[in-house]
């Protein structure tokens, strides 16, 4: 036990003087914590509104030119998955299917869009054409089907009226199934989706100078 008035405890040196404040009856109170202030913030800061697709965090647009690659997949995916229900149009279903990817990234993403750009974009739209089909083409050519799917084509042919009698009709189904078919149909479907972009871009954009 340590006597009254030592300030310090003999043994382990701990101090035993011990402050007492007592706060006047008229005291005033201790003030609690404040809120942050907001003096001198722009009065639509903190109610401002999550960015738009296409712009940056401000809410500025994308300098002409740079693509908003999320928004670009999206568009590119869509239009080539609807290519793939219209591409049974020859030469104009895939390039609809470009056209269109132009057209669903500009829903998403406002402002005059260059010519290399859509042609991008269309030609996104290609490579997905090609890729749903490979899908189902790859393995009937593993499969060995190909006569089957040959002559499943020539009937639908047949259907509508087409001359499925010539040898130049015949060559060109069974390229289908080959590695070289699928190789001339990934160019193919590149070149006419940016062909179709390209013409969609120019499209909107002499669209918003008038």
């Amino acid at each position: 036990m340590v006597e009254d008035g030592r300030p310090f405890c003999p043994q382990c040196r701990a101090p035993q003087i011990h402050v007492r404040v007592a706060l006047a009856d008229d005291a005033p109170p201790i003030p609690a914590a404040e809120e942050p202030s907001t003096e001198g913030v722009h009065p639509g800061f903190l109610d401002r509104p999550r960015a738009m697709p296409g712009t940056t965090a401000l809410g500025v647009p994308l300098p002409e030119g740079t693509v908003d690659t999320k928004t670009a997949i999206r568009a590119v995916v869509k239009a080539g998955l609807l290519g793939v229900l219209i591409g049974i149009i020859p030469l104009l279903g895939i390039m609809l299917a470009g056209a269109l990817a132009v057209f669903f990234y500009r829903r998403k993403r406002a402002g005059s869009l260059p010519a290399a750009v859509g042609a991008r974009l269309g030609g996104g739209a290609g490579v997905v054409i090609f890729a749903v089909n490979a899908l189902f083409t790859i393995p009937i050519i593993v499969f060995h089907e190909q006569q089957e799917c040959v002559d499943s084509i020539v009937a639908v042919a047949n259907k509508y009226g087409l001359d499925t009698s010539s040898p130049q009709f015949q060559a060109s189904v069974r390229n289908i199934f080959t590695g070289s078919g699928l190789a001339s149909f990934l160019i193919f479907a590149v070149i006419l989706g940016a062909f179709g972009g390209t013409l969609a871009a120019l499209f909107f954009r002499s669209g918003n100078r008038s």
